[in-house]
């Protein structure tokens, strides 16, 4: 079930979806880390997230702050703690834009 706002952005635009679960090929740093040769974005932030939460990675005392590990840092531009809030932005980087 999408959010109302997706909703929204889907009936308006409905290529904003196939972006999100079109399957890409991905570039070597992030095929190591998520074990896949191809991904959609939206499966790929999944897994990020999902690694994030397997291995206690957000600031205990600050839920929206996220302390890399290096695994992590070698796909977010190598920095050291993000904003969960800029998660979707720094996985973005690494899905090719589609020529029009």
């Amino acid at each position: 079930m999408l959010p109302q706002r997706m909703k929204k952005a889907v009936t308006d635009n409905p290529k904003k979806l196939a972006n999100l679960i079109d399957l890409v090929n991905l570039p070597s740093s992030l095929r190591d880390f998520v074990g896949q040769s191809q991904i959609s974005r939206l499966g790929c932030f999944m897994r990020v997230w999902s690694y994030i939460k397997t291995n206690n990675l957000q600031d205990p005392n600050n839920k929206n702050v996220v302390n890399c590990d290096e695994k992590l840092k070698g796909i977010l531009l190598g920095k050291p703690r993000i904003e969960l809030a800029e998660l979707p932005a720094l996985i973005k980087l690494h899905f090719p834009k589609e020529p029009k």
